[in-house]
């Protein structure tokens, strides 16, 4: 959470409220939520780590707000953040770990487990599908975030296709 509120300060100056409902605009519904609590806690560490400053800013008939705007340091961070690649495939999944081990525990079957996660799969993309139609179209990026999610699921269900295939062959 904290890069992304980073950037969203990059533009200009922003109170914690008005961070979550861009948040929530530009990522759609299918992204989860940011709770407002979870927001300004960031918020203050992001402060205390220095990457961001606070101005408390008076209200004739409202409390007091708080508009943070992003420091030079802040700036730096997220100049590395851009940078930075995004994580190496994942080699450390726990549908995988479970299937590995159940042979050897005898407390699982491999075809349960890969029936089971094709399911969840399944379900998800039907979930996701309904976003898309529910969701405003005009949001771009709330569309090629639900998009790049149902691909990941695609290849996911072939993969454990590709699991359910090696099990059946003959050694």
């Amino acid at each position: 959470m904290r890069l992304p509120l980073l950037a969203l300060l990059a533009r200009g100056p922003a109170h914690g409220y008005e961070l979550k409902q861009d948040l929530e605009q530009l990522l759609g519904a299918a992204y989860p939520q940011p709770n407002i609590g979870q927001i300004y806690v960031t918020l203050g560490r992001l402060e205390k780590s220095g990457l961001i400053e606070g101005e408390e800013v008076e209200q004739s008939s409202r409390p007091n707000k708080k508009i943070y705007h992003l420091t030079d340091a802040g700036q730096e961070t997220l100049l590395a953040w851009y940078e930075d690649t995004a994580d190496e495939p994942r080699v450390r999944d726990e549908f995988f770990m479970k299937f590995a081990l159940a042979p050897q525990t005898g407390l699982a079957d491999q075809i349960d487990l890969i029936n089971k996660q094709r399911r969840h799969y399944l379900n998800t993309m039907r979930n996701l599908s309904k976003l898309v139609t529910a969701e405003n179209r005009d949001n771009r990026i709330a569309h090629l975030l639900v998009e790049g999610a149902m691909l990941h699921l695609q290849a996911d269900l072939d993969w454990l296709e590709r699991c359910q295939e090696e099990l059946e062959e003959p050694e």
